[in-house]
């Protein structure tokens, strides 16, 4: 596991799903026997890996990739660091044939994530990427309601996600301050067109054209030191996606928004027979014999509670954490060859639409997104 000492590396792949599952005894495999995953957690630097390792009872830490990949015992390489050096030790995790599982975006280019795949194709490996929103509640149940044809035709695609992160001069900034450097690979398209090329492409259909604006609203911030600095990366993208079969998705990105909503990110999709608005968690509808009939009218005030007109959709089941969700069907995928279809490739399209949405942005043009051959 190289990466864990950064935040979402630790808590989410790390705590929250690989030492989750040993807490639970380890992964079922359905036919009498166990997976026990024994975490080998990588990185530049020793301080922070004994600390991790010694605060949850890890055996094996090591700041020698090169050394760890050659051990024979170790079956997968997963990857968490900046994306600038992702490319480069997932080559070296292929060359070493170890299956491979990694964050997104798997490449800084386009040509890299591309090459990345079919090395990984070439090498027999097993490959995947993270694609964890498709494992929230709110978006498994917008998918419920998508396959149980509960919109007849749609229309569009509505999305809003963003937060206000703050400068770190009076107070301290929620993300890394590489996110908003472009020459450390920082931006909010690099970082969030991934995300929803794979949530409109697995929900709605394939992307075909993309056009987008993009802006660096905050021009200065202030780093892990107080220091100031340029902020020379985008923290807020607006993008208008047109979808195989029709649909228009729109969906908004910023880091300079304050939230007006009832999750940090929610999608409202509308079709002839039926809308709904699901967020990280949760997900109301409204059909089409229950949509009132408004009318405008500036001169009186709303007389409506639009907000209340909408009905949640229930559960039906329990939600594992989405992180940890998809690492067991990827230690499935390994051990039993059970079905995966989130492969590098898919991440290639990740980089794809947002190499083609940043040129979108510069050119002020929509852009087409071919699809990829692999």
């Amino acid at each position: 596991m190289n990466g864990v000492t950064g935040r979402m590396g630790y808590r989410q792949h790390l705590v929250r799903s690989l030492l989750r599952l040993r807490e639970e005894g380890g992964l079922d495999l359905g036919d009498g026997t166990t997976l026990w995953p024994e975490p080998v957690l990588v990185g530049r630097r020793e301080h922070a890996l004994r600390a991790l390792a010694e605060r949850h009872g890890l055996e094996h830490w090591s700041t020698d990739l090169d050394a760890v990949l050659a051990d024979p015992s170790i079956e997968i390489y997963f990857d968490a660091q900046v994306t600038s050096a992702r490319e480069e030790a997932v080559k070296k995790a292929i060359a070493a044939g170890k299956h491979v599982y990694c964050e997104k975006p798997t490449g800084t280019t386009l040509a890299g994530a591309v090459e990345l795949a079919r090395l990984a194709d070439a090498a027999g490996i097993k490959h995947g990427v993270v694609q964890d929103k498709l494992f929230l509640p709110g978006l498994l149940k917008l998918r419920r309601l998508v396959e149980g044809g509960f919109f007849g035709r749609i229309l569009s695609v509505r999305g809003e996600f963003g937060y206000w992160v703050f400068e770190g001069d009076w107070q301290s900034a929620q993300r890394p301050s590489w996110n908003y450097r472009a020459q450390d690979g920082g931006g909010i398209v690099v970082d969030m067109f991934p995300h929803w090329e794979y949530v409109l492409h697995e929900l709605f259909g394939r992307v075909r054209s993309v056009q987008a604006l993009t802006a660096t609203h905050i021009p200065q911030r202030w780093d892990e030191q107080g220091k100031p600095y340029d902020a020379t990366a985008d923290d807020a993208a607006y993008g208008i996606f047109e979808l195989e079969g029709g649909a228009i998705a729109q969906i908004n990105s910023s880091w300079a928004v304050r939230v007006n909503r009832d999750e940090l990110v929610e999608f409202q999709v509308d079709g002839t027979h039926g809308s709904a608005v699901a967020g990280l968690r949760n997900c109301r509808v409204q059909h089409r014999s229950a949509t009132p009939k408004p009318v405008w009218n500036p001169d009186l005030p709303a007389t409506e509670a639009f907000r209340s007109q909408w009905q949640e959709v229930p559960d039906n089941g329990e939600f594992d954490n989405g992180f940890k969700a998809q690492w067991e069907l990827f230690l499935r995928h390994v051990v039993l060859d059970a079905p995966w279809r989130w492969d590098l490739g898919a991440g290639a399209r990740g980089v794809q639409l947002a190499e083609l949405g940043l040129k979108s942005a510069a050119e002020g043009r929509r852009i087409e997104v071919p699809e990829l051959s692999l």
